[in-house]
This record gives structure tokens, C-alpha cells and sequence, in this order.
């Protein structure tokens, strides 16, 4: 073969081996990008010939622990144009402007952007977005979101905080389990031009979207709404600047209500100063004064030092420690413990202190709970302050054997006191019961936990049959009495601190009163305490007047029998006798006074009208559902029975 043609040949092989290597290459990146790559080129291509607006999660509920509903997230619209297909922008600017809280201005310069879609106003009320709609005006749209809601209104406000448009929690349960509350976002889908312009129209492609899961508290709505009315009621006669309830289950350290005055709607937070949205409870503390008492008391006890017949000199009144005068309301002479704990001798007590002596006192009020946080579940809780014993001087152990000299919040105080009425073990409070998913499933159950033992069963019973002195008569805790039950008390009045000279302000106090009832048994464990009242110091005449009403509406709701038997010929003074209840909707629903052992007419009432009518009747009523009433029993006009069960259930 000549050479020309051998050459020729080997330019085609090596021509051909080119094609069929390029061939090769093609039909490699060819298979690559349909079967690895396909993906991700899709959605890449959906990113440029789609829109994608991340629309609102449904938020999970907060319930409480009967299933009420605190927090909602309901299903709302939001307002969306597309300006291309809006020909008149004045006149619809000035349509909306008349149901919108926009300016006209504002309306006229959105409408007028080359855009295909803008956001006109989120979430909007049924009224508006109906008003709108009736409108129909070509180029307005709507898509459906959800929107935070409070149904109760300020019941637990503070307890269960609020949200942000967002939304995430900015306060309260709403804040530390936003993780488990927060829904998946769904997606609201418009399609672009081949030049990216938008095509929104009024049929909307919304993918994705998993409703966040819910919670269940151990706030009980209904003992949460009383605390919070009685607490508003005493706040608003005392003129005092603010005030708490904590109320607990002391066997297991499950929240029934907290209050905390002043409060606030989170349904129109922008209403209210950041100062009304505070936890009082976990977050402000303040020095407790006598209610302080037991806890030393119960020290004394279990370490033997003294026994409860064991007499201490009250030295008529006066006492000096360290350079200092102590006082009593009171001179008097020589007590035993509990006649101190009933007369609430600061003197007494200052004796006791140095009984115990500072290491020891310091080390069982650190088991007690002081100078930490309880583990609450709930942001913003404080630790107090309870300083190191090396740092005690005389007059500072003394002061701190009286409840001044250590600061404490309200929550702290009442996990303390707990001990005292469980039978000496310290209880880590919560409030959030169980979590179910957006499923139904549920993740999670909360168990009572058992911190330590703090003082033994027969310490702790022996403390508390003391405190029942305090609301017999002779005691500083008379008005924290329960017709019908024995109520373990203690009062308290502290001087606060003036934050200008540094010493103690001779005319601002924090009142307070903590209980327990049934005293043999508690099954509820209470502290009110009142900021700055104006119009008496005394707790026992200040806080004690609260936990009284609280208690016995409590008691009845719960159904929790008497322990004592009561003088029938006692009962219209002490409010246990069944008066008629004069509602203004209802001018004559109720019995008439001759009648007061028949049931009333609930029929159609509010929740409110009848927890009203419990606390004016004294009925123990049992309380199910929501809105109005639409059935009981017994019937109307008949006969209460004695012990028979009472109840009223409510429905749409």
C-alpha cells in the first residue's frame, strides 16, 4: 500500500476515534445529568420559572390540663395584589385604606411596583377580609395563613406569653418550647415568565405545611381564672402597685395557677407596656418576712433541738442583737414554738436562729430551694439572693431568722413550703404535663421529681399543725380561714428596700400570706403576696382576706369535702350559705332567699356569670366544657341533696 494511502487511513481512524470518543463523552454528561444530576437541575429550574413564598406555620395549641384551650392557631387570610391586573390603583387604594389601618398614600405607592406579587396586609379579621372580598376587585387575592389567638383572653397570660408575627414565642411557655410548638411553614407557589416576571393569579399552588405540636399544662383554667380575679380585686382596693398568686399540688409540684397583677391580653399586646408582660412569680424577687418562719421552725425540730412545747423569752417586745433593736408588734413574755409561730414573734425567732446557728440555717434553707432556681419551666425565673453564712454578721442571722436579709420569688417560696405540706420532700414545680405532635402522637410525658428530703414526715406534720394556730383566733392568719376546713397558715409583712438610701423604706411593704388546706392532707398549697398595698401593711390583713376566697371557691371546684363540721346557725356570715345571685341578663334565674336549698337556673350563662354565682352561693359546682350553659343537675328548682354531685356543663 502506498504511503498517501496508509496516511489517509490513519487520519480517518483517528477521526472516527475522536467521534466515537466525543460520543462517548456526550452520552456520559448526557446520562449524568439525567440520572445524578436530575434533581437538583429541577429544582433549579423550578427556582428560576417559580416564585416561592414561605407562608405562616399553624402553631400547635396550649391547652390546660382538662383540655381548655389557652392558645389557638387559627386559620386566616392574608391579602396579596398582582398590580398588572389592577386598572384603577387610585380607586382601589382608596377602597382598602377604608377598611386597612394604611395610609392611602402607602396603598397607592405598593400597587403602583412592577412586581407581580405583593403582600397588602397578613392575617386580616373574617369582617375585613369579607369586606374585601365583596369588593371584587380583579388583581387583589387572598391565600390562607394562620394566626395566633388567646380565647381566654388575659387567663394565664403570663404563663403562657405571647407570639410575634414570625411567629416565634417571645415570652412565657410560648418562648421556651417554641421548638416544639412551631409548625412547618407550607409554601404559596407562583409561576414567572420566561423574563421572571411574575403570573400570579387567583388560583394558588400551596405545598407542604405539618401543624406544630401541642401542649398540655397543669394550670387549671378555672382555678386560674379565680386566682386572677380575686388578685385584680385586691390589687385595684389596696391601691398597690402589683401582686402574685402561686398555687400548687404540693404531693407532685404541678402549677395549678399563677398570677400576677398587673397583666395583660396578649391578643392586643401592643396595648401594654413590656413592664405588664413580667412573671412576677419566677421573676421579681423580694424579702418574705414572717412567712419565712416554718421553714426555720421546721430546722429546729428535726435537728432536736427543741420540742413544741419548748418556751422561749420574748423579752416583752424588745431585744437587742449585735447593736441593733428587734422588735414585736407585741410585747410579750415567755412562748412556747407554736404560740410564736401564732403571734409571729420576730424576737422569738431571732432566738431560735441562733439556736440553729448559721451553717446549719444556711444549709437547709439551700435545701430548701433558696438562692436557686427551682427548675421551673418557664424563662426569665431569678435564683434570689441568700448570701454565704461567713457573711452573716449577728444582727444579719437574726434578720434572716425573721425573713429579712434574703430574697426569694414567689414560686421559690411556695416549692419550699411544699415540703412542709407533702411530708418533707422538695418538689421540682412545672407546668407543662405532656406534648403531643401534630399527628396526635404523644412525645412526652412530665413526671413528678422528687428534688430531695428536706425535713422528715413527722417534722414537717408537726410544723404544719403548728401553722393551723395561725388562722384560729388569737392568730395574726384569721381572715386566711376556710369555713369548714383546717387551714395551715403563716402571715407576712417585710419592709422592701428604698433603692435611694439603701435601708429599709419605712412606709413600702410586700404583704403576704401562704396556706395549705386541708391542713391534715393538702391537696393545694397557696401564697398571695401584695406590692406596696396602701390601705393597710398587715398580710394578715391584706394577703389573708385573698387566700380565704381563693381557697374556699378552690376547695369547692375541686370537690374536696369539708374536714370540719359547721354551726348551720354560723353559715350566712361565714358565705357557705346559698343567696341568690342576681345576674343583669338574667334578672330572675336564681332562687329567692326562702329557697336557698334548691338549684338555680344556669341555663344560658357564661362561664364567668356562674364561677360569680359559686362564689356568692358557696355551691361546689363542677365545671365542663365551654361558652354557655346547657345543662346541669340537679334540674332547676330542684332540691340540692346533701352531698349530692352539682354540676353544669357548657356548649356552643
Amino acid at each position: 500500500m502506498a504511503p498517501a494511502e496508509r496516511s489517509m487511513q490513519l487520519r480517518i481512524r483517528m477521526i472516527g476515534a475522536i467521534f466515537v470518543a466525543v460520543f462517548f463523552v456526550i452520552a456520559a454528561r448526557a446520562g449524568y445529568l439525567q440520572l445524578v444530576m436530575a434533581e437538583d437541575l429541577s429544582a433549579r429550574g423550578n427556582q428560576q420559572h417559580q416564585r416561592v413564598i414561605k407562608l405562616t406555620p399553624q402553631r400547635g395549641a396550649i391547652y390546660d390540663r382538662n383540655g381548655e384551650a389557652l392558645a389557638l392557631s387559627l386559620e386566616v387570610r392574608s391579602l396579596y395584589a398582582n398590580p398588572d391586573e389592577i386598572e384603577d390603583v387610585n380607586r382601589v387604594a382608596k377602597q382598602l385604606a377604608r377598611l386597612l389601618d394604611i395610609s392611602e398614600k402607602r396603598l397607592r405607592t405598593k400597587l403602583s411596583r412592577k412586581k407581580k406579587f405583593i403582600w397588602i396586609e397578613r392575617r386580616l379579621s373574617p369582617e375585613i377580609a369579607g369586606q374585601i372580598d365583596n369588593l371584587r376587585v380583579p388583581g387583589l387575592h387572598f391565600v390562607r395563613e394562620h394566626k395566633r389567638y388567646y380565647p381566654r383572653g388575659q387567663v394565664a397570660s403570663q404563663v403562657i406569653g405571647f407570639t410575634g408575627l414570625d411567629p416565634k414565642g417571645l415570652e412565657g411557655i410560648e418562648l421556651l418550647y417554641d421548638a416544639d410548638l412551631q409548625g412547618e411553614a407550607g409554601l404559596l407557589i407562583s409561576e414567572r415568565d420566561a423574563r421572571g416576571r411574575g403570573l400570579a393569579t387567583a388560583e394558588q399552588d400551596i405545598r407542604g405545611g405539618l401543624p406544630g405540636g401541642s401542649l398540655y399544662l397543669t394550670i387549671d383554667r378555672t382555678l386560674q381564672y379565680i386566682a386572677e380575679k380575686e388578685l385584680a380585686r385586691q390589687v385595684k382596693a389596696s391601691n398597690a402597685v402589683g401582686g402574685t398568686v402561686v398555687m400548687i399540688e404540693p404531693a407532685s409540684g404541678r402549677v395549678l395557677a399563677m398570677a400576677s397583677q398587673p397583666s395583660y391580653n396578649p391578643n392586643a399586646i401592643n396595648r401594654y407596656r413590656p413592664g405588664d408582660w413580667r412573671n412576677r412569680t419566677v421573676s421579681d424577687a423580694f424579702e418574705p418576712g414572717s412567712i419565712f418562719k416554718p421553714l426555720l421552725l421546721a430546722g429546729v425540730l428535726e435537728e432536736g433541738l427543741l420540742s413544741p412545747s419548748s418556751q422561749i423569752d420574748c423579752e416583752n417586745g424588745r431585744f437587742e442583737v449585735g447593736g441593733k433593736v428587734i422588735r414585736d408588734h407585741k410585747g410579750y413574755g415567755r412562748l412556747n414554738l407554736a404560740e410564736m409561730l401564732k403571734y409571729s414573734s420576730n424576737i422569738g425567732f431571732a432566738k431560735l436562729g441562733k439556736k440553729l446557728e448559721r451553717e446549719r440555717f444556711y444549709s437547709y434553707l439551700r435545701d430548701f430551694g433558696f438562692g436557686q432556681k427551682t427548675g421551673v419551666d418557664l424563662p426569665g425565673e431569678e435564683n434570689g439572693l441568700l448570701r454565704s453564712p461567713n457573711r452573716w454578721f449577728e444582727i444579719d442571722l437574726a434578720a434572716i431568722s425573721f425573713g429579712q436579709g434574703v430574697s426569694v420569688t414567689s414560686l421559690q417560696m411556695v416549692a419550699a413550703m411544699g415540703s412542709i405540706a407533702n411530708g418533707g420532700m422538695l418538689m421540682e414545680p412545672y407546668l407543662v404535663e405532656r406534648i403531643v405532635d401534630g399527628q396526635g402522637d404523644q412525645v412526652y410525658r412530665r413526671q413528678p421529681h422528687a428534688v430531695r428530703r428536706v425535713v422528715s414526715e413527722d417534722t414537717a406534720r408537726r410544723v404544719r399543725k403548728m401553722m393551723v394556730g395561725v388562722t384560729e383566733a388569737g392568730g395574726t392568719g384569721t381572715k386566711g380561714a376556710v369555713i369548714g376546713y383546717k387551714i395551715a397558715g403563716k402571715t407576712g409583712t417585710a419592709q422592701k428596700v428604698d433603692p435611694v438610701t439603701g435601708g429599709y423604706s419605712v412606709d413600702k411593704t410586700v404583704s403576704s400570706f401562704i396556706g395549705m388546706a386541708p391542713a391534715e392532707n393538702p391537696a393545694i398549697l397557696m401564697l398571695v403576696t401584695i406590692d406596696e398595698p396602701q390601705t393597710q401593711a398587715y398580710g394578715g390583713l391584706v394577703a389573708a382576706p385573698v387566700f380565704s376566697r381563693i381557697a374556699a371557691d378552690s376547695l369547692r371546684y375541686l370537690d374536696i369535702p369539708p374536714t370540719e363540721m359547721v354551726a348551720r346557725q354560723k353559715l350566712p356570715e361565714q358565705r357557705l350559705k346559698t343567696k341568690p345571685v342576681r345576674v343583669k341578663t338574667r334578672p330572675a334565674s336564681l332562687a329567692s332567699a326562702d329557697e336557698t336549698n334548691k338549684m338555680p337556673d344556669f341555663g344560658g350563662m357564661s362561664y364567668r356569670q356562674v364561677l360569680e354565682a359559686m362564689s356568692r352561693s358557696g355551691l361546689n359546682i363542677k365545671l365542663t366544657g365551654s361558652g354557655k350553659v346547657v345543662e346541669q343537675s340537679p334540674r332547676a328548682g330542684d332540691v340540692i341533696r346533701y352531698g349530692a354531685k352539682i354540676w353544669v356543663r357548657f356548649g356552643a
